[in-house]
């Protein structure tokens, strides 16, 4: 694949996964594949400017609301739209209005700029992948479909076996680890264009699986740390990003924090 080095501007728009939520910083903050994926093109491009308008916990039609608009407006060349799998795990989920303001997202999004990127979110295997897969797959098959129509791109990380291994996510279950994040950056920066640094689909090292008892630990740990509050924020209408702000809301030269 030839290098592409037309690309001056990124904006990113979704939710949690976007956010890079769980590779966190020793401040305490996220770094993720967004911010990974706009140094690599920041040092192929100088000048290059990145927004990253993500906010955790978003669904799709808050995505639309809040997002869309605003990374029109900022006419980028790249922008990348993750949306919908927040919704996809809410017990009860309208994938027909979901597919509908995903619609409405791709259409207002792709004229805006030189590159749509889309993907297909990775999974994690094990039971609460095999309960929302329907869901899941629905939701990619639309993805697919839209691509096809506006000139998009797919980047298909729910079909990678490695980024389905558990080790790859964090210990929510909900998130990929830094590793994780690593790949998910060099699988857009290839599909940009870009020459491969090296093979992101690789399967990470065998090893021995935990055995009975610290599975138990582990899923004993979830449920208090993370399940639990997650079922709370449910029931009580609440989510992990109220009141919190994009991640990077202005299209900006990009600065490298840790140069």
């Amino acid at each position: 694949m030839q290098m592409n080095d037309n690309y001056t501007s990124l904006v990113a728009v979704g939710d949690s996964f976007t956010e890079g939520m769980s590779d966190r910083l020793p401040d305490g903050s996220y770094r993720g594949w967004a911010d990974l994926l706009a140094a690599r093109m920041a040092a192929a491009s100088p000048g290059f400017r990145y927004a990253n308008l993500a906010v955790r916990g978003k669904l799709i039609g808050q995505i639309v609301a809040e997002q869309v608009d605003v990374a029109a407006a900022m006419q980028p060349d790249v922008i990348t739209l993750v949306g919908g799998l927040n919704d996809t795990l809410r017990p009860k989920c309208d994938m027909v209005r979901v597919r509908d303001l995903l619609e409405e997202a791709v259409e207002r999004l792709a004229p805006s700029c030189k590159k749509l990127v889309l993907m297909r979110s990775p999974g994690r295997n094990g039971p609460v992948l095999a309960r929302f897969r329907p869901r899941m797959e629905e939701l990619f098959a639309h993805i697919d479909e839209l691509a096809v129509r506006h000139g998009a791109t797919v980047v298909d990380l729910y079909g990678s076996a490695a980024l389905g291994d558990q080790r790859l996510w964090d210990v929510d279950r909900l998130h990929l680890t830094p590793e994780g994040h690593r790949r998910v950056a060099e699988a857009v920066w290839q599909s940009l264009g870009y020459a491969p640094e090296d093979d992101w689909n690789s399967p990470l090292p065998a090893t021995a699986p935990p055995n009975w008892t610290a599975r138990r630990i582990a899923d004993a740990r979830f449920a208090r740390q993370h399940l639990a509050p997650w079922i709370a924020r449910r029931l009580t209408g609440r989510s992990s990003g109220d009141g919190l702000p994009a991640k990077r809301p202005d299209l900006l030269p990009y600065e490298d924090p840790f140069a």
